[in-house]
């Protein structure tokens, strides 16, 4: 499925590796609707794109959010036929830490927030680009979804963190084998250690360590090559259920 004339909700996508998508949709010729808690930022990503991006402020987790998202989408381009899943927090937080037992909230709300937001996205952009007249392939959309290296490599702090990204690994096989009698693919990346907002605010040292760490190349990965990647599996119609490492051959030690 080219991009070019091609509608894809990018969640997150004010900033980041969402933001980054967006760009890259745009300059493959192809429109995005962004979903995003971040009202300026959105709104000047919106701005940056002119009449190809509309943004709608919402939260990935709430139904109709995603949903006026979705309307959104085809009001104004005529369908939806892509969905790129960045949206996402970070967490930090021992079990069993210095202050005592991790609140079980906390733990909740990263779960709700990156897997079950997924998810929501999932199943409401399905039901829509299930709609869509199929291609002469028989296909009628795709879905890229964010996991991350955390999910096979979590390090102490990460529990939270990696459980999410995990269950977005374990998710995107059986989504993909059953939106696949409706022509829809499900993919999912999985990035090391990248450039993002999440890194900015850590000293130039910190950054030079993690980058260390990487066997090669040995640097941050940038959003635009996450974006690459989220284009070439839109693009190529043979990848599907596969969840793909984008990181340098990055093996995370436990801390």
């Amino acid at each position: 499925m080219l991009l070019k004339g091609r509608t894809v909700l990018v969640t997150g996508g004010a900033s980041g590796l969402g933001g980054a998508t967006v760009d890259t949709i745009v300059a493959a010729g192809g429109r995005a609707v962004v979903i995003d808690l971040k009202d300026d930022v959105g709104s000047a990503k919106a701005a940056q794109h002119g009449s190809s991006v509309r943004f709608v402020k919402g939260d990935v987790t709430r139904e109709d959010h995603v949903q006026a998202a979705i309307d959104t989408a085809t009001r104004e381009f005529g369908q939806l036929d892509g969905l790129v899943n960045a949206a996402g927090i970070p967490a930090a937080e021992r079990v069993l830490g210095k202050e005592g037992i991790q609140p079980l909230d906390h733990f909740t709300r990263v779960i709700h927030v990156n897997l079950v937001g997924t998810f929501n996205a999932i199943r409401l952009a399905g039901a829509a680009m299930a709609t869509n007249t199929p291609s002469d392939g028989g296909e009628r959309g795709v879905i890229v979804n964010t996991a991350s290296v955390a999910a096979f490599d979590g390090q102490i702090g990460q529990a939270s963190y990696s459980s999410s990204k995990g269950g977005i690994v374990g998710l995107t096989l059986p989504a993909a084998r059953e939106l696949a009698q409706f022509g829809i693919r499900v993919c999912a990346i999985a990035p090391g250690i990248f450039y993002t907002p999440m890194l900015m605010g850590l000293t130039e040292e910190i950054r030079a360590s993690l980058a260390a760490s990487i066997p090669f190349p040995q640097v941050l990965g940038k959003p635009e090559q996450y974006a690459a990647l989220a284009r070439h599996i839109v693009e190529n119609r043979y990848l599907n259920g596969e969840t793909i490492r984008l990181d340098g051959a990055l093996r995370m030690a436990p801390k």
